[in-house]
């Protein structure tokens, strides 16, 4: 994969949503809370809009988020990568040739460490950090870990978001309809 250069990453809840971004610059889109019934012909209709779709395993309605679901996700599916806090799943996309995101919770110091060692065995290609308005942390996880983090989760204001990049996130994560506005411009000039 080319080097990550879309700096906000819209998540959609809502197929209205999923339409109007079809129409925005955004070409990695991730898909929320979607029915495993039309997650196929969603990911087919945004690549022949020119859009990658990144698919959150754990929300997909009708789907158990496993090892067995990523490898259906993978091969049926065929989006541009799967996002779960299951690391099974993870590792399972990675074998099979799409982009495995871990995502991560930070409630306390504890959840922390635990994250950094799920890490270490999951070897994700990025890392969904949760909430992502911490950048301090947000620092800590990406220098340690070296893997690219994705901060997600209480992202509100543009301030949010260029904090989060500048403490080292490669991309902010949002399903903020006014931050996609924002951002949108950005999305294909690389930043």
């Amino acid at each position: 994969m080319e080097k990550w250069s879309q700096p906000l990453i819209p998540a959609i809840r809502q197929l209205k949503d999923f339409e109007r971004l079809m129409d925005m610059e955004y070409r990695y889109l991730i898909l929320l809370e979607a029915h495993l019934g039309h997650v196929k012909q969603l990911v087919a209709y945004a690549r022949k809009r020119g859009k990658e779709l990144l698919l959150h395993a754990d929300l997909i309605a009708g789907l158990k988020a496993d090892e067995a679901a990523a490898v259906f996700l993978a091969q049926q599916v065929k989006p541009a990568g799967i996002i779960s806090t299951r690391k099974q799943v993870v590792q399972a996309a990675r074998k099979h040739g799409v982009l495995g995101i871990q995502r991560i919770f930070l409630l306390d110091s504890m959840a922390l460490e635990t994250s950094f060692q799920l890490l270490e065995n999951a070897q994700p290609d990025f890392v969904e950090v949760l909430p992502g308005v911490i950048p301090r942390v947000i620092r800590r996880i990406a220098e340690r870990t070296r893997v690219p983090v994705f901060a997600g989760g209480l992202i509100e204001t543009v301030d949010d978001v260029e904090q989060a990049l500048a403490a080292g996130a490669t991309a902010v994560t949002t399903s903020n309809r006014e931050l996609w506005e924002a951002f949108r411009h950005r999305a294909s000039a690389g930043g």
